[in-house]
């Protein structure tokens, strides 16, 4: 079965960070493919960060640059997003996200582009 499988989300103070890990099993990864997004109740999905199809850099949305970053490790097959001073607006289920679609930033956080999306996991930063 082809799939995206996310972990890591949870309960943290604000000013806290968390990592969360994005699995792909029975394919693949693309690393140039790859998006975060997340939806908060209520509100539309965004996108939070994504990689540039033409050269591979990250892009970062402007509520959370300078906070998260992205990393992969090819033997796992994992992508991660490392969420750093998280505040209570980034409260929100956190969903990865591949595409085949050769897309630069940042055009690449528009969700439309995605096609294999993970489960989705809770984060919520509360005191």
């Amino acid at each position: 079965q082809l799939q995206l499988v996310e972990s890591g989300g949870g309960l943290v103070q604000p000013g806290g960070s968390l990592r969360l890990s994005c699995a792909a099993s029975g394919f693949r990864l693309d690393y140039y493919g790859i998006g975060w997004f997340r939806q908060a109740p209520g509100k539309e999905r965004e996108g939070v960060a994504c990689v540039s199809s033409s050269d591979g850099s990250p892009w970062f949305s402007r509520s959370v640059k300078g906070r998260f970053t992205m990393s992969r490790d090819n033997a796992k097959n994992t992508v991660y997003l490392q969420m750093n001073a998280l505040k209570v607006e980034d409260t929100a289920v956190y969903y990865c996200a591949e595409r085949r679609a050769v897309v630069g930033s940042p055009y690449c956080l528009a969700p439309n582009y995605y096609e294999r999306w993970g489960q989705g996991a809770q984060i919520t930063v509360s005191s």
